[in-house]
């Protein structure tokens, strides 16, 4: 199976291919991954109540409209589900020739949030204003070409059957590769995105069999680096501050401790089955800031319950669950290493956002993957699945 186009398959000349193959029962829908699709699509529905229920009171927000952020969820989560679309068609492997371009595209917008373009919302200076109420967080899309520019270093020797692991110099170039957004993004300063960012490369180096002591050595650079961060006072005041409230809870519970304080409040009220939706009371009296994008989860906790949470705990775990196996089964490394960054992408940014709301993760700004409300962070997950289906619909039939 050699062909780009993501639609050739066993068993089926160029005559079938292209858009009439969409619902042919032998050929892309059974190879699709329905329990990812599915799981997807209702994590962005149960975001879409969580969202207005936690603005459509908030005038201040909403410009009087109480389903302005609601409609935009929904817009957000359709966009998003035609790139996934538009991935799948274009194939994991055609967009593996098309790295170059994309990597230098999206070293280009992060550049361009330094510039007066950039704009700053919740003291992150990582956006950039492109009108009409729409801005764009290129680390976002960063994420998504730092694991396709890695995999296709890491692999390109190692599938035409050179090698059988990566070597150095091919990990050194990966390495590089990645370092050059993430240096960008750290001078923003977006911190969380940056931690994001080097997870993935973690998971990919590890997924592509490259020698453990890369592993370990970038464990002990990131803790030299940390520290360096932090003796040169690259961070901003508030993210010090974030820190510092992590550690010490009850540092400033009426300043820099509030929002974690508030949120365990929230989540600790909800019960087992939770108030009910619509009947929050830290929701609807909006003691809880940024509850559409950052602490979404304190909705769920407060008027869900524990039963709610878990089912998003719980449609998460599919997700990763059907990526790791995705990645387990494809029979090319370029495949195994994009899949397994997705994974590794999609599980910490899950954590690190549910364990902020509370109290176990310091608060960093990271979006809750397919329920938080945001236009950039949908986009590049919904991208994300449409390479994990890619890479499942172009496996052999037999895996």
């Amino acid at each position: 199976m050699t062909g780009a186009n993501s639609f050739q398959v066993s068993g089926y000349g160029p005559e079938r291919a292209g858009w009439t193959r969409l619902f042919a029962r032998d050929s892309l829908a059974r190879r699709l991954d329905w329990p990812i699709l599915l799981s997807a699509l209702t994590l962005s529905l149960i975001g879409a109540m969580l969202v207005f229920s936690a603005t459509r009171n908030r005038t201040e927000l909403n410009q009087g409209d109480p389903y302005y952020f609601l409609v935009r969820h929904l817009l957000n989560t359709g966009i998003g589900f035609a790139l996934m679309i538009g991935t799948v068609w274009l194939g994991h492997r055609t967009l593996r020739g098309a790295v170059p371009i994309l990597y230098g595209a999206s070293v280009f917008l992060v550049l361009l949030v330094l510039t007066p373009l950039g704009t700053t919302v919740n003291g992150a200076h990582s956006w950039i204003a492109v009108g009409g109420g729409f801005s764009l967080q290129p680390s976002e899309f960063v994420k998504v070409t730092i694991i396709l520019g890695m995999a296709m270093l890491l692999a390109a020797r190692v599938d035409a059957g050179d090698k059988q692991y990566p070597d150095h110099r091919t990990v050194l170039q990966a390495l590089g590769l990645a370092t050059v957004p993430m240096l960008i993004v750290m001078l923003m300063p977006d911190l969380g995105s940056v931690m994001v960012m080097v997870v993935i490369v973690l998971g990919v180096l590890l997924a592509s069999g490259a020698s453990n002591r890369w592993v370990f050595g970038l464990l002990g650079a990131g803790a030299i680096g940390a520290v360096a961060v932090w003796q040169l006072h690259i961070l901003d005041d508030y993210q010090i501050n974030r820190f510092a409230a992590f550690a010490n809870p009850d540092l400033d519970p009426a300043g820099v401790g509030y929002n974690t304080n508030q949120a365990r409040i929230a989540i600790g009220s909800g019960g087992l089955t939770g108030s009910g939706l619509f009947q929050g009371s830290q929701t609807t009296g909006q003691f809880v800031p940024e509850q559409q994008t950052d602490f979404v989860f304190t909705v769920a906790g407060e008027e869900l319950g524990f039963l709610g949470g878990g089912l998003i705990i719980l449609l998460l775990g599919v997700v990763l669950w059907r990526a790791c196996r995705i990645a387990l089964e494809t029979t090319e490394l370029y495949g195994t290493i994009v899949a397994a960054g997705i994974v590794a992408w999609f599980a910490f940014q899950s954590f690190e956002n549910i364990g902020m709301t509370l109290g176990i993760m310091p608060v960093t700004g990271l979006p809750l993957p397919f329920v938080s409300y945001g236009g950039s962070s949908m986009f590049a997950i919904w991208v994300a699945v449409g390479l994990l289906q890619s890479i499942r619909v172009q496996r052999p039939m037999s895996a």
